[in-house]
C-alpha cells in the first residue's frame, strides 16, 4: 500500500515541511541572470562574459536547461514563481520516495516514519537551486529500480529519456549514472552466484550504457562530462564552501552558530544510523543492490553535507524493508508466546482527520512565505551596503570580490562591472585562478602577486577575511567604504578614491530582500 492512498494529508504535511527553508542560494543571482541571458539571446552561452579573469573563456554549463526554467518561473511570477518551482520540484522527490516505500511492502507506520525523517534531514539543502533536480530524478530512478528489485518488473526504458533532461538540467546526472552502474553490477554478481546466468544483468547493462550515452545529447556533449569530473575532484575551494564540509564538522560548527538546526542534521545522521543497523539486524531482505547504493550515499554524505538528501532517498526503501522485517520477526516471536495477541490489521485509510492536516500544512506553507512575495536576505551573508554604496556613487570597473558573493554582484553590477572569480569555479575558471583568489582571501605568500597581476579596480572582501590586511597595507589602495560585513578598497589613483569623506561608515540595513 502506497502512503499516497493511505495518508495523502500527512504526505502534504511532509512536503511542506521539506520544502519550508526559503532562504536564496549564493549563486540564486547567478542563475537567474544566466538564464535571462539565455532566454534574451535565444541560445545557450558558450563564452563567459561576466568576469575579467577569464573572459572570453569557453563556459561548459551543465545547469544551462535548470537556468531557464528558473529565469521564466522568475519573469513570469517574480519571487512567488521560484518559490512555487521549488516546492514542485520538492514534492516531486518526496512523491516518488512515497513510491519507492510502497514497493517494500513495509507497513505504514514504518513508510510515514521514514517519510518523514528524509523531510526533516533534507531541509537545509532544499533550496532554490539546480541541486533540486537531481534530488527528484534520482528518487524517479530509485522509485524504478525499487520496482524492478521487488516486483521483478519496472518499465526500466524510461530512464533513458529521464538521464537525457538529467545531463541538461545538473550535472548531478553522473550519479544517476553510478547509481544504475552500481544496480547493474551487484545484480549481475548475485545472479552469478545463484546460477540464474547474466540474461537480466545484460539488460540492466544495455539501459545503462544506453542513459550514460544519452547524457551526451546536450549543447555541451562529452564536454558536459569534463565539467563535472572537474567538480568532483578535490579543489582548493572546497573547504571555504559550506556544502562541501563533512558532516559531522559541519553539525559542530552549526551547533555553535545556531542550536536549532542542527536537528536537521541529527535527522540525517539517524536515517543512516538506522539503514545500517536494520541491514545488520535483518540482511536478508532481497534488496541487496538498492542496499549497497544506500550505503555508497551514505558515505558521500558523512563526507559532505551537500549529499545529505542522495543518502535519505536512497536509504528510505531499504530502510523501510529490513526495519519492517525486524518488526515482523518480533511480531511472530510475540505471537508464538501468546497466540491471542494478535493486532487488527491496518485500515485502508489512516484515522488522522485528514482535512485536519491538510489545514495545518495550508498554514504552515503560509507562515514559511510559500506564497509571499518577498525573500529575505540576510545583510551579514552578503555585501549589502558595499553594493549600494557602489550604486550610488555609479562606481563600476572590474571587482575582486569574495568568492561567495561573485554573482550577487554580477546580478547587481553588471554589465557595467566584471568579477574576478564567483561560484562557476567548476565550468569557467581555471584552478590556478582559484588558487589566486584563496592566496589572496587567505593573506598568503602569493596574495600581493595576486593583486597585481590582474587588472583590478576594486576589492571588495569579507570584514573577516585575512587578506584585507594585505590590500590595506599594500601601496596605491586606499579604504573608501567599509561595514559589519564588508570593506571595499579602490585604486588611489581613482576617482573613487577621491570622494571626499571616505572611508565611508556604512549601516547594515534592518532588513533586505531578494533581488
Amino acid at each position: 500500500m502506497s502512503l499516497l492512498h493511505y495518508a495523502p494529508a500527512m504526505v502534504l504535511l511532509l512536503i511542506v515541511v521539506a520544502d519550508s527553508a526559503q532562504l536564496p542560494d549564493p549563486d540564486l543571482w547567478g542563475h537567474l541572470r544566466f538564464g535571462q541571458a539565455a532566454l534574451a539571446s535565444g541560445h545557450v552561452i558558450a563564452r563567459d562574459t561576466y568576469s575579467y579573469s577569464a573572459a572570453g573563456g569557453v563556459w561548459r554549463n551543465h545547469e544551462w536547461l535548470t537556468e531557464i526554467i528558473m529565469a521564466v518561473c522568475y519573469n513570469s511570477l517574480g519571487v512567488v514563481g521560484l518559490k512555487l518551482w521549488k516546492f514542485a520540484c520538492v514534492a516531486t522527490t518526496m512523491l516518488l520516495m512515497a513510491l519507492g516505500l510502497a514497493e517494500t511492502g513495509a507497513s505504514m507506520t514504518i513508510q510515514m516514519n521514514t517519510l518523514a525523517l528524509a523531510a526533516m534531514a533534507m531541509v537545509p539543502q532544499n533550496q532554490f537551486r539546480p541541486q533540486l533536480f537531481t534530488f527528484m530524478l534520482l528518487a524517479a530512478t530509485l522509485a524504478l529500480l525499487a520496482r524492478d528489485n521487488y516486483r521483478g518488473r519496472a518499465p526500466l526504458w524510461l530512464l533513458i529519456p529521464l538521464m537525457m533532461l538529467w545531463g541538461n538540467l545538473h550535472g548531478g546526472f553522473i550519479i544517476g549514472i553510478t547509481t544504475l552502474a552500481t544496480y547493474t553490477g551487484v545484480v549481475a554478481v548475485q545472479d552469478l552466484i545463484a546460477g540464474r546466468g547474466l540474461a537480466r544483468a545484460l539488460r540492466l547493462g544495455l539501459i545503462t550504457l544506453a542513459g550514460t550515452l544519452a547524457t551526451l545529447v546536450s549543447p555541451y556533449g562529452i564536454e558536459n562530462w569534463l565539467v563535472v569530473i572537474n567538480a568532483l575532484k578535490v579543489h582548493a575551494v572546497h573547504p571555504i564552501i559550506s556544502d562541501w564540509q563533512p558532516l559531522l564538522p559541519a553539525m559542530i560548527k552549526e551547533w555553535r552558530l545556531a542550536h536549532v538546526s542542527v536537528i536537521f542534521f541529527l535527522c540525517g545522521i539517524l536515517m543512516i544510523t538506522a539503514f545500517t543497523v536494520s541491514f545488520i539486524r535483518a540482511p536478508r531482505g532481497g534488496d541487496l543492490p538498492l542496499s549497497v547504493i544506500a550505503a555508497m550515499m551514505s558515505v558521500a554524505a558523512l563526507a559532505a553535507v551537500r549529499n545529505i538528501p542522495l543518502a535519505m532517498v536512497a536509504c528510505a526503501a531499504p530502510l523501510a524493508r529490513h526495519t519492517d522485517l525486524i518488526m515482523v520477526r518480533r511480531r511472530d516471536r510475540r505471537l508464538a508466546r501468546s497466540p491471542a495477541d494478535l493486532s487488527a490489521p491496518p485500515g485502508d485509510r489512516s484515522g488522522v482527520n485528514s482535512w485536519l492536516v491538510a489545514v495545518i500544512a495550508l498554514v504552515l506553507a503560509v507562515v514559511a512565505g510559500l506564497f509571499s512575495p518577498r525573500l529575505a536576505v540576510d545583510a551579514t551573508d552578503y555585501p549589502v551596503g558595499a553594493v549600494a554604496f557602489m550604486r550610488r556613487h555609479d562606481l563600476h570597473g572590474n571587482i575582486l570580490g569574495e568568492f561567495g558573493w561573485g554573482q550577487y554582484l554580477i546580478w547587481h553590477l553588471e554589465p557595467g562591472s566584471k568579477v574576478f572569480v564567483d561560484g562557476r569555479y567548476d565550468s569557467v575558471y581555471p584552478e590556478a585562478i582559484v588558487n589566486e583568489y584563496l592566496d589572496l582571501y587567505f593573506g598568503n605568500s602569493g596574495a600581493r602577486k595576486t593583486l597585481s597581476a590582474y587588472p583590478h579596480d576594486f576589492v571588495l572582501l569579507p570584514v573577516k577575511a585575512a587578506g584585507r590586511a594585505v590590500i590595506a597595507s599594500a601601496p596605491g589602495w586606499g579604504l573608501i567604504y567599509r561595514d559589519g560585513t564588508a570593506v571595499l578598497f579602490a585604486r588611489a589613483d581613482s576617482a573613487a578614491a577621491q570622494m571626499p569623506g571616505i572611508p565611508i561608515e556604512g549601516k547594515l540595513p534592518p532588513e533586505s530582500r531578494f533581488p
